[in-house]
């Protein structure tokens, strides 16, 4: 068998562990070999585990849960540690915007489907906002800072060197820092069959992503020279997102499934989702010692 990972530019875990060959030397004492799949948009993930291009995938916290909405059936195997620092909504610091309540008929862009829309969306939702009528979502078109420099939107939720490269100019403060509102763990998920009929694959995965997580902390100057050269940005703004990412992982547990069961609900209630999503179904607790066994070896 050939064990397909979906790769993309935003999960630096799953970045690191195609340019690395761990996931072969762990893959191979189980017969097994592996392949890697990269695309361009995260929120796919969900789609290409259904219909077999990928065997397992990480995203942030949203497209999990809008991929069991879309009828998806995935186990979630392994998360992160909280990202705190790893994004944040931004506004203009000369700006007239000072708490989120200001942000009500306003322009935000964000990564629609990423993790940025459960940031918005809860920090909405406290403070009596709502996603998508109060305030307008809208997607990257790359000149985002210009953009908020000019009045031109109220808010942009950054993340990596672009927050990196914002907070460096001065211009720009925090009007949400993202683990003030919620965890931003990455998170990794494959189908049911693979979680469910081959264990030992989600182990040997997740041991070689703690390994790749710990080549990662280890050697930030060269993971930053590397994400500089391949999507552009000052290798110095890199070294800064890369250094305030935990490169820890853990278990899919109980609490983290309260964590995503509270997204969803906010996603239901704003209209994001269609219909209501149980994100217990997605848990398999018999998984979550073999996962923390595979996180210890792979330290």
């Amino acid at each position: 068998m050939t064990v397909t990972i979906g790769v993309h530019r935003s999960n630096p875990s799953l970045y690191h562990l195609a340019r690395l060959n761990l996931l072969q030397e762990e893959l191979a004492p189980l017969g097994e070999s592996a392949a890697f799949h990269h695309y361009t948009d995260g929120t796919r993930t969900g789609e290409l585990l259904a219909d077999g291009t990928i065997d397992f995938g990480g995203t942030g916290s949203t497209p999990p849960i809008t991929a069991q909405a879309a009828g998806h059936d995935l186990v979630y195997a392994a998360v992160s540690a909280p990202r705190p620092d790893h994004g944040a909504l931004l506004v203009r610091a000369d700006g007239p915007i000072t708490d989120v309540a200001d942000l009500k008929g306003t322009i935000v862009v964000l990564g629609v489907g990423s993790w940025q829309t459960h940031l918005l969306a809860k920090a909405l939702d406290r403070a009596g906002l709502s996603y998508g009528e109060d305030v307008t979502p809208e997607r990257p078109r790359g000149d985002e800072a210009d953009r908020l420099r000019a009045g031109a939107i109220a808010g942009w939720i950054a993340q990596g060197a672009e927050l990196a490269a914002a907070h460096r100019s001065g211009e720009f403060r925090e009007l949400v820092r993202t683990g003030d509102v919620i965890t931003d763990r990455s998170v990794f998920f494959t189908r049911r069959d693979v979680a469910t009929e081959r264990p030992e694959i989600v182990a040997a995965i997740v041991t070689a992503l703690r390994r790749a997580d710990a080549w990662a902390a280890g050697h930030l100057a060269e993971a930053a020279e590397i994400a500089a050269g391949d999507q552009g940005g000052s290798v110095e703004d890199w070294q800064t997102a890369l250094a305030a990412l935990p490169w820890e992982l853990e278990p899919a547990t109980a609490e983290f499934i309260a964590e995503q069961q509270e997204a969803a609900d906010i996603f239901r209630r704003v209209g994001f989702l269609g219909g209501p999503v149980t994100v217990a179904d997605a848990h398999l607790p018999a998984l979550e010692q073999t996962v923390a066994d595979a996180v210890r070896k792979g330290a």
